[in-house]
């Protein structure tokens, strides 16, 4: 199945595209998706997991609702869903 990938700011830098579709297997998660991601662009590793959780402070939204708010990284994912990740803000 297909997701759609969409990054901001530094992470958008380090995948050199604000979107991308990946192919995905039909019982992807959203912690396999984005274990994959570090695993793809090296600007990315350790950025988005830590320890099997989504990194604090960071974003991710499955269609766009916040992942922490369902399984978090165990969130299944679907054919067309489309996954955003955010880095952390700061500044005020």
């Amino acid at each position: 199945m297909d997701v759609d990938l969409r990054f901001f700011a530094t992470f958008r830098e380090a995948v050199g595209d604000k979107e991308r579709t990946r192919t995905v297997a039909d019982d992807a998660t959203i912690g396999d998706v984005l274990a994959a991601l570090e695993a793809d662009y090296g600007g990315l590793e350790g950025q988005l997991l830590e320890d099997g959780s989504i990194r604090p402070q960071l974003s991710v939204l499955k269609n766009g609702r916040n992942v922490v708010h369902m399984a978090g990284v165990e969130t299944a994912l679907e054919d067309g869903d489309v996954v955003s990740v955010f880095p952390p803000v700061a500044g005020g």
